[in-house]
């Protein structure tokens, strides 16, 4: 049996949104102060996504190599921004923003050029139909990710530096000084996406396959993308994470292995 999209109208969003004006009445009953962030976040997600509907709706019609490369441009610099944004004590200067610019560009452009490349392998490689959610859903995972390293890393030497300094002086290696706190990271980062995968199909169908399944794809067709799409985020994901706070090691600490806080801000 096959059965057609059904089409979906401005009414029906804003039925939808009634549910998010009652939560938005129950949270200020009990007065928690997040009212107003709930609907400056509702009327930004109406506006931001409508927006890039047009221009997904523009690209998808052009095509063109150059429109793809510069909505790709545009992604990295936002969340790099929101990396850099996400973070408690950033290195000084633009350090920061390279940092997350530099890890997210090489992790996430890389596991989407081979996911295009080898894996899904579109005519053009590079058709917007595929590149940009492709790169969009790997690079906000990696975004995720890495923010939440990087705070975590440069929040456990900044608080924990006596200890680390000590460490340092009994003759161990900046590396070794550290690996705890670096493990600690690496292992809040990747839990999420872990936990994810492990859960996919069981407790929750992944938002990619079930937007195919509801515009009327074969699920068993749905479910070989997304389990494509998960074993690329997963890459992105722990080789982006890695690769950031091996550069927060290396910028965090001088030739000498002495713990540099002051290149934070």
């Amino acid at each position: 049996m096959t059965t057609e999209t059904i089409q979906l109208d401005y009414y029906d969003i804003l039925f939808a949104g009634i549910i998010v004006v009652g939560l938005g009445i129950l949270l200020g009953y009990y007065r928690l102060g997040v009212t107003r962030d709930l609907a400056i976040a509702s009327v930004r997600l109406v506006v931001q996504l409508f927006l890039i509907g047009y221009v997904l709706r523009f690209l998808f019609a052009d095509g063109r190599e150059g429109y793809v490369a510069i909505m790709a441009g545009v992604m990295l610099l936002v969340a790099s921004r929101e990396i850099m944004a996400r973070q408690k004590r950033r290195l000084t200067g633009w350090s920061g923003f390279g940092l997350g610019a530099s890890t997210l560009f090489v992790s996430s452009f890389a596991i989407a050029l081979y996911g295009l490349l080898v894996v899904v392998r579109p005519e053009p490689w590079y058709l917007p139909q595929y590149s940009i959610p492709l790169l969009g859903m790997i690079m906000s995972n990696t975004m995720s990710a890495i923010g939440l390293s990087m705070d975590r890393l440069t929040s456990a030497l900044h608080d924990n530096r006596a200890i680390i300094e000590q460490r340092l002086a009994l003759g161990e290696s900046s590396r070794d000084a550290i690996l705890p706190y670096l493990r600690d990271c690496i292992r809040t980062g990747i839990m999420p996406v872990v936990n994810a995968m492990a859960t996919a199909g069981i407790v929750s169908l992944p938002g990619m396959m079930t937007g195919q399944i509801l515009a009327g794809s074969i699920p068993t067709e749905a479910v070989k993308y997304q389990i494509i799409i998960w074993f690329l985020i997963a890459g992105g994901v722990g080789f982006g994470m890695v690769a950031a706070l091996k550069v927060i090691e290396w910028r965090l600490f001088d030739e000498r292995q002495r713990l540099r806080l002051d290149r934070l801000d």
